[in-house]
């Protein structure tokens, strides 16, 4: 500390001698106190300070050096108190006194912590320090007061129970003390250093004390609490919701999240916490920070992964980058360490919401799919169930597609909507390898229930034949068959996958197929294309094809492809591959409206000619007269030279010259009237 001599007194009354000059000086202030504290004389001390206080505050305007008296006046009955222990009423001189609030902490080494080192100083009057008490501590001020009882002052219960009370007294004076300096520095400038100690050491003070009212407000408001000093208090005293507050208002975003994840998980306990983990997701929303995110959200899954997958999905990515692809397989792992199922989900709203066009993406989709598919094979009900539908489509004479009849017939249920979620992905995707979901499903022994999901993938793979021959031999879907012609390779048509996506709530897998508007307003991934007619006509023979491979038993469907598809077929090549003993019942639609087609065609084409040639002929009559009000003219070169001396041949031109001639000139010959002649008709 540094030490602040008192003012020296002033005389206002000289005797001069003869060879001396003597002065009446009058006892000061500090002096009178002095002299009164020497003799323990306390209360005459405080009267007399009080006295003078008063006067001082009778006037308009008071001197530095009377209010620097005053206030060494009130430090030193305050010290007086305090060696005592006279606690309340030291705090009370302390604070009338202006005493710095360093000073005073510096007794009390277990509240400071290391908020004050040896190099750090503070002014306080040179008369004052020489008698503040020389113990380093409250306590031991305590202890020198405590009276000698037997068998010793520091197991006798008396001396135990009167140093409690002290310290309680002590603390309470340094509550006050603070409490009050805090209040009044709102309107003083002070110094930052002070101001630090006061709100860490009271917001301590509070903590210990149990008083969490005083605590929050002290927290919630303008303060300038050291961290590091509180931080330790709060956890040991399990006053966790103030230590959050206290994270939050400084920006220690890591430790709030930290604090938070304790208080979710149950290693901290805080009954005034309310919902941690509300505030985890409120707070992350708020913050919209990528990284913190990310780290949160995927640790988050397990608690609440719903409003988890929201949070990595909007914040988490953000919006999409160049770097787009990386930074979504990147959390994708992630999320795959820390929950494989919401992994799954991360990576459909991946597909599905964000529309990446990354085929390991789609891949992993597709995979994830394929998996759960064949894991609904091996519940014995749902195989036996999913038997039982093929095998009633197959023997039944059903004339919608095979995967409206299972969605329409089969009780809803998770596993029948995996399975319309693969189809319409599968079909819908244009971005994962088929190949390798080919070998899956083949691999699998119920491959022929799932003869419409290899279907689909072998029109993926252009492999139009097998496709055809699994729909048509294995599943005895016609419609489906007659659909993947006429849409060159695509099993389920986009109005299947409308009404599918309406009825079961899948319109976000069923607007990657189809173009119709979607309540989600989905871009379809497969985009709206126009067939060509020459690979319908080609996918038609195909399934034709089929049909007669399969005997008899296909004759009256190939009799309805013939029926409605006899316009892409040509009827030699039909007649040429239906097998001989085939009912000419089964042709005679076909070939009737064949030859029809053929005739008709021929006489529309003799009809177009003589249009053509009939608009031609017109053309030219039209054209004649223009041509010959024109009067074209022809240059030719003469044959043969003539003279050197340049005279014209006798055909009239010049030699080495071309001669003109007028086209039309044999067309005009003279009359013997003296008229034109008329025009030559060639026709």
């Amino acid at each position: 500390m540094n030490s602040k001599s008192s003012t020296l007194p002033r005389s206002n009354v000289l005797v001069l001698g003869s060879n001396s000059v003597h002065c009446l000086l009058p006892a000061t202030l500090i002096a009178q106190a002095d002299a009164l504290l020497d003799r323990h004389r306390l209360e005459e001390a405080v009267d007399l300070a009080d006295r003078h206080l008063k006067r001082l505050q009778a006037r308009v305007a008071v001197g530095q050096e009377e209010a620097d008296e005053l206030r060494y006046v009130y430090q030193r009955i305050g010290f007086q108190c305090l060696t005592e222990t006279l606690f309340d009423d030291a705090g009370k001189h302390f604070f009338a006194g202006h005493l710095d609030p360093r000073v005073l902490v510096r007794y009390y080494p277990h509240l400071c912590g290391t908020l004050l080192g040896e190099e750090e100083t503070v002014d306080v009057f040179a008369g004052v320090q020489e008698h503040m008490p020389r113990e380093a501590s409250i306590d031991d001020i305590i202890r020198n007061y405590s009276p000698h009882l037997a068998p010793n002052t520091s197991t006798a219960p008396p001396t135990i129970e009167l140093r409690e009370i002290l310290n309680m007294a002590a603390a309470d004076m340094l509550k006050v003390f603070l409490r009050k300096w805090r209040a009044k520095r709102r309107d003083e400038v002070h110094d930052r250093r002070a101001n630090e100690v006061v709100d860490t050491v009271l917001a301590r003070l509070y903590t210990e004390s149990g008083e969490t009212t005083d605590l929050l407000a002290l927290i919630g408001g303008p303060n300038d609490i050291v961290l590091h000093e509180l931080e330790p208090v709060l956890i040991r005293s399990s006053r966790y919701d103030a230590l959050c507050r206290l994270y939050k208002t400084r920006g220690q975003e890591a430790k709030l999240l930290d604090a938070w994840s304790k208080l979710i998980t149950g290693e901290w306990i805080d009954l005034d916490v309310h919902d941690p983990l509300s505030s985890m997701f409120m707070f992350l929303n708020e913050k919209r920070d990528k990284a913190l995110a990310q780290e949160w959200g995927t640790w988050l899954l397990k608690y609440d992964q719903d409003q988890a997958m929201r949070l990595l999905f909007t914040v988490g990515l953000g919006k999409r980058t160049a770097k787009g692809g990386a930074e979504e397989s990147a959390l994708l792992r992630r999320i795959q360490e820390a929950d494989p199922r919401a992994a799954a989900q991360f990576l459909e709203n991946l597909v599905l919401n964000r529309r990446s066009a990354d085929p390991d993406l789609h891949n992993q989709l597709a995979s994830v799919y394929v998996d759960q598919l064949l894991s609904c094979f091996a519940d014995e009900s749902i195989s036996k169930l999913w038997r039982a539908k093929a095998a009633s489509y197959t023997s039944g004479k059903v004339d919608v597609p095979f995967l409206s009849y299972f969605a329409s017939t089969t009780p809803d249920s998770d596993s029948k909507e995996t399975r319309l979620r693969t189809a319409l992905f599968l079909q819908g995707s244009r971005f994962y390898d088929p190949e390798l979901i080919r070998r899956r499903l083949e691999e699998h022994e119920q491959k022929k229930v799932l003869s419409l999901e290899v279907a689909v993938v072998l029109g993926k793979l252009g492999r139009h034949r097998e496709a055809l021959s699994a729909l048509v031999l294995d599943l005895h879907d016609s419609a489906s068959a007659e659909i993947y012609c006429t849409l060159g390779g695509a099993v389920i048509s986009p109005k299947v996958a409308h009404l599918l996506g309406e009825r079961f709530q899948l319109q976000r897998w069923a607007a990657l197929i189809t173009p119709l508007p979607m309540a989600n307003k989905a871009t379809p991934m497969e985009r709206e294309k126009t067939v060509d007619e020459g690979l319908k006509k080609d996918l038609t023979k195909i399934l034709l094809g089929v049909y007669m491979s399969g005997g008899e038993a296909m004759a009256e469907r190939a009799a309805q492809l013939l029926s409605a598809q006899g316009m892409n077929l040509d009827g030699e090549e039909v007649l040429a591959t239906i097998p001989s003993e085939w009912p000419l019942r089964v042709l005679s639609s076909f070939l009737a409206r064949s030859l029809r087609r053929t005739l008709h065609a021929r006489h529309e084409g003799q009809l177009v000619k003589a249009i053509a040639t009939s608009e031609n002929l017109a053309v030219a009559e039209r054209t004649w007269l223009v041509l010959r009000e024109e009067g074209a003219v022809i240059e030719e070169a003469m044959d043969g030279d003539g003279d050197d001396d340049g005279s014209a041949d006798e055909k009239g031109g010049e030699s080495g010259l071309g001669l003109s001639l007028d086209e039309k000139a044999e067309l005009v010959r003279p009359a013997q009237g003296g008229g034109e002649a008329p025009v030559v008709d060639f026709t």
